[in-house]
């Protein structure tokens, strides 16, 4: 009896690493995807460059109390947030020492790569974020 359950547990897990590996190396962006609410998207779809942020209050953030996109040089973003990523980085991979909830995940930001005005103003804006809503000081 355990012999046609464990081969259909194989072909289960060998149709979907098949599945995973296709879908892996076409271009998937979620431009069309219906993402939650309170989502915003950060990317540069000609880098293929993508960060999903799901954390409620964001959207309302950026819309509200954050400046414009222009406020400030593309250069000014992109200088802040190389000290923004290696700091976020070393808190996302010390889940002892900083709180794992608000530092999940690591960011994958080449310091080398021009991401353009947007994504570098929605990632400055975020580490904003995350200073206003959950009292974190990324500068001493």
């Amino acid at each position: 009896m355990k012999q046609p359950i464990m081969r259909t547990l194989i072909y289960f897990l060998t149709i979907s690493l098949f599945i995973i590996g296709c879908s892996s190396t076409t271009k998937t962006t979620t431009n069309n995807a219906k993402l939650p609410d309170e989502a915003v998207r950060i990317a540069n779809d000609s880098l293929e460059y993508e960060i999903i942020i799901i954390d409620i209050g964001f959207k309302l953030y950026l819309n509200t109390i954050a400046k414009p996109a222009n406020y400030y040089s593309q250069k000014f973003y992109e200088t802040k947030n190389q000290f923004y990523v290696t700091k976020w980085n070393i808190r996302a991979r010390n889940p002892l020492r900083y709180d794992d909830s608000i530092y999940e995940n690591i960011i994958d930001y080449d310091f080398n790569i021009d991401y353009g005005l947007d994504v570098n103003y929605k990632l400055y804006n975020y580490f904003k974020f995350v200073e206003y809503k959950y009292k974190q000081r990324f500068f001493n």
